[in-house]
């Protein structure tokens, strides 16, 4: 057994690894620094390398936004918000910003008589305490604990520190490396590994098991869904035609209308019903309801269902996305919520009924099962064809009705948790983006109370960072800039009077006309004419569109104009 790691050993590892880009060099990196963690420690190590706390199912969080943790830097520090701001301005980074200004040896560094050795399960359990002072006086318990850890911390350690509290680590790990990394580490195949993720959504508690319980551990946990925990939902690619998807799935399909809603995976026992959402939030508070009516509806004894959830217009149409976000940002008022925006629940496939396991049948024994239990729940539209001619029609009957496109399926296809492959693929006529805000410009005249002129960047995913495609200050309701102003200033890292850099949190949708390259950009891309069409509140950062897309959809668009030129 080795002593316990400290929390400088991990920022030290965290700074190897921001030093390089490599994937095989970075899971070899943190598969050797794995080996060396203790049973106890190696959870809470895993969720700090990837800045997290908690799995994303735990309704609990930090509740420190970047104002707060600059007034605890600014505090310890006795330099003024000019001068952080300048530090911030020089790396771009708020937590290379806190390094540079502790390293100045201008901070207050104070120690106590018995100083707690700064371990890794120290600073994890550090943390928690913050999430779990809750009540009066709660606010100034979590400052004091936040200053304590900085006034503490090594340069290093407050840089990394940083990071995790605002949950962005900018070190190009991700869950992927990182299955990479425990397989190494602990000799177990990688596919076990991931299927392990899929099913408990818990990286830390992966590695966890595969430490001290091993592959059969591991089989065992991976075995079936576990009831009330959330599983990562299948997704889907994008394809530009019919024809194409039906030669991916070698003419063996399955068509789905895609619904403008809210994709919810609902688990029941019994009279217990649970609703999360595709980024595993709890939303169930926000759904009585459609509690109520899977109760009523779904006689099985155990089920995990998986479906979306659509607004309801006066003509029974479908209402954009955008007014459901309201009613779930409004739980507080939920009985007026119900009033003012009903909704209606599809149902579109079943991974466990009664106990058993379903996500290894084909999507067509799924389908037939799903028939079976759905009770008075409508299922999602579906048309299976090989025709090429009858599946356009289809598409044009989805858009028709108010919703998106389609989604197609292949028939013999498992369950793939997680992942987006093309066993799922989306057709839609117009293929908007979903970008985050990562600046804003104060609006004039009748906005200049707001946030209002946004800068969008896409995800690049081999950085674990944003590069900017483009801006705008279209597209929004009066109600959703003042909504998106509140955000923005929660999370201001650096203030340039007109322009805020903030932390990128917000996932918007974007329609525009079309992508330019352009030097103006980090990304080398430019989107012509954007407007935000909806703000994606189900969304996470980390599952915006990549810069990828974007060169692929700019490529795909050159080719068209070529072949109308030519």
């Amino acid at each position: 057994m080795t002593s316990s790691t400290t929390f400088f050993d991990l920022a030290e590892i965290c700074e190897k690894l921001e030093k390089t880009s490599k994937r095989l060099e970075l899971a070899s990196i943190l598969a050797e620094f794995l080996k060396t963690v203790n049973e106890d420690e190696i959870r809470p190590t895993v969720l700090l390398i990837i800045g997290k706390i908690f799995t994303p199912s735990d309704p609990r969080s930090l509740e420190i936004g970047v104002k707060t943790l600059i007034k605890t830097i600014l505090k310890i520090s006795g330099i003024t918000k000019e001068e952080y701001s300048k530090e911030i301005g020089k790396f771009g980074d708020i937590g290379d910003a806190t390094a540079s200004i502790m390293s100045k040896g201008i901070k207050l560094n104070q120690k106590t008589l018995f100083e707690v050795p700064r371990t890794i399960k120290y600073i994890f359990s550090q943390l928690l305490t913050i999430v779990q002072s809750t009540g009066p006086g709660s606010r100034k318990k979590k400052e004091k604990i936040l200053e304590n850890l900085f006034l503490r911390s090594t340069p290093i350690e407050a840089k990394y520190l940083v990071r995790i509290i605002l949950q962005n680590q900018r070190i190009g790990v991700y869950e992927g490396i990182l299955e990479e990394a425990i397989s190494k580490a602990f000799h177990i195949n990688l596919n076990l590994i991931k299927r392990a993720n899929m099913i408990l959504g818990d990286i830390g508690e992966v590695a966890r098991v595969a430490l001290t319980e091993g592959v059969n551990g591991l089989r065992e946990k991976a075995k079936s869904p576990i009831l009330f925990t959330p599983l990562k939902p299948t997704l889907a690619v994008n394809a530009d035609n019919i024809f194409e998807v039906l030669e991916q799935h070698n003419y063996h399909t399955a068509f789905e209308l895609k619904l403008d809603g809210a994709r919810v995976q609902i688990h029941k026992r019994g009279d217990e019903v649970r609703i999360f959402s595709r980024n595993l939030a709890n939303i169930t508070q926000s759904l009585p309801d459609i509690v109520e009516q899977v109760r009523e509806s779904v006689m099985a004894k155990t089920v995990i269902l998986d479906g979306e959830v659509i607004g309801m217009g006066p003509d029974d149409k479908p209402l954009p996305f955008q007014y459901l976000m309201k009613r779930f940002r409004r739980v507080h008022r939920i009985q007026e919520m119900i009033k003012e925006i009903p909704v209606k629940l599809y149902l579109f496939d079943i991974l466990l009924l009664d106990d058993k396991n379903l996500i290894d049948l084909s999507y067509y024994e799924r389908r037939e099962i799903l028939k079976d239990v759905a009770g008075n729940i409508s299922l999602v539209e579906s048309l299976t064809t090989d025709e090429v001619d009858k599946a356009e029609e289809f598409l044009n009957y989805s858009i028709n009705s108010g919703h998106e496109g389609l989604i197609a399926k292949k028939m013999d296809s498992k369950y793939f948790l997680g992942t987006r492959g093309k066993n799922w693929i989306k057709i839609k006529r117009i293929d908007n983006l979903d970008l985050v805000i990562v600046a804003a410009d104060w609006g004039y005249g009748r906005r200049k109370d707001w946030l209002s002129d946004y800068y969008l960047a896409a995800y690049d995913p081999d950085q674990n960072d944003f590069s900017m495609v483009g801006k705008t200050y279209k597209g929004l309701t009066d109600e959703e800039f003042e909504t998106v102003t509140k955000r923005l200033k929660e999370n201001i890292i650096e203030d340039r009077g007109k322009t805020v850099i903030v932390k990128p949190e917000i996932v918007v949708e974007v329609a525009f006309d079309e992508i330019q390259k352009s030097s103006n950009y980090p990304s080398g891309y430019a989107l012509r004419f954007a407007r935000i069409i909806n703000i994606r509140s189900d969304k996470s950062p980390n599952e915006a569109d990549s810069v990828s897309k974007v060169r692929t959809m700019f490529e795909k668009q050159f080719e068209k104009k070529s072949r109308l030129v030519n």
